[in-house]
């Protein structure tokens, strides 16, 4: 999904991946194997990008320089550190291998913790920028300070714009889906095309059934699209940004990560009863969240309808891509769902 993201001039200058390593890179040679991840010697695994105020900085070390603390630990239980540049932090661990492995188990470990610390660091510091898992930069402590006012002025703009605002998802389903009699009952068309195929012959019959059929289906698209634009106009009045998603995902590892987690599927509850109308994600200010959480109760107030509301979470889909995935595109990274009542 293409978005006009935070502060879409921060979208325009992406960052320099000359030092990041791809996780899908390959060692460069003809004596290579295919299976051969990059070798790095030294390196930090990055999670995200945080706003440091002054009073969030530890003592400053032999050489001048801060550092923040955050209480966790990241993945495959490295201790996290947070190094900070013109108040601007990059959590992290120090590493010198990328995270690989054919064991699906073992990845839903890593973005599970992965996605654990980027949360925690949007408690501690306010919104982060998230990267994507496995992304890492080349060298020490020192190269990724370097990295950091290097790029400082896109990465204060992607903090700035997004400074105390989070993303959420919906999902309105029905849990009796409304039934192709009712449909017929309602639509002008549809009893047309009922009535006539009572009155013919078998191959007649046959094709005004295919008709019906095909009827049924854009009368039912077109009560979606109603609800899904009526929701998104409601929303837009609370939210800075409002986008569909696909009604029905498909799984990924992202879903695994959910299932790890104890969260569920993308309605966050596990339960995949009824129909799915449609599925929003919103990037709104912290103080809308009673806002929209109103306007999601007078839609669940409807009969036969379920609102499933999930978040606030750091804003994965509408963030500037740091690291990873194609320089030139649009992608951007998204995680987990956490499950929140309205």
């Amino acid at each position: 999904m293409s978005t006009n993201g935070p502060g879409s001039e921060a979208e325009s200058e992406r960052t320099d991946r000359a030092d990041r390593v791809d996780p899908n890179e390959r060692l460069e040679g003809s004596d290579a194997d295919a299976g051969e991840v990059p070798a790095i010697d030294e390196g930090r695994y990055l999670y995200c990008i945080v706003q440091v105020e002054t009073g969030n900085t530890e003592d400053a070390d032999s050489e001048g320089d801060p550092s923040a603390a955050l209480d966790t630990t990241g993945v495959d239980g490295e201790p996290v550190s947070v190094i900070v540049e013109d108040g601007i932090g990059a959590v992290v661990h120090a590493c010198d291998g990328i995270y690989d492995s054919a064991d699906l188990a073992q990845v839903r470990r890593w973005l599970v913790r992965h996605q654990t610390v980027v949360d925690e660091a949007g408690q501690a510091f306010g919104t982060p920028i998230p990267f994507q898992f496995d992304t890492i930069l080349r060298g020490d402590d020192e190269r990724v300070r370097e990295w950091l006012h290097e790029e400082r002025e896109t990465l204060e703009r992607a903090l700035s714009g997004l400074a105390d605002h989070w993303e959420y998802r919906v999902e309105v389903v029905e849990r009796d889906p409304i039934d192709d009699a009712t449909l017929i009952e309602r639509d002008e068309r549809l009893r047309e095309l009922d009535a006539k195929i009572g009155d013919s012959g078998e191959g007649t019959a046959f094709l005004l059934e295919k008709k019906l059929t095909q009827r049924l289906k854009e009368v039912r698209a077109a009560r979606r699209e109603s609800l899904t634009a009526d929701l998104e106009d409601r929303l837009a009045d609370a939210a800075r940004e409002v986008h569909s998603l696909e009604r029905s995902p498909t799984a990924s590892l992202d879903d695994a990560v959910t299932d790890e987690s104890g969260e569920g599927g993308a309605g966050g509850n596990g339960v995949n009863d009824g129909e799915t109308l449609c599925r929003l994600t919103l990037l709104a200010h912290e103080d809308a969240e009673s806002e929209i959480g109103s306007i999601l109760d007078d839609v669940a107030a409807e009969d036969g309808l379920e609102v499933r509301f999930t978040g606030p979470w750091p804003p994965y889909t509408f963030a500037p891509e740091l690291g990873g995935g194609d320089e030139s595109g649009d992608g951007q990274t998204r995680g987990r769902e956490q499950r929140r009542e309205p």
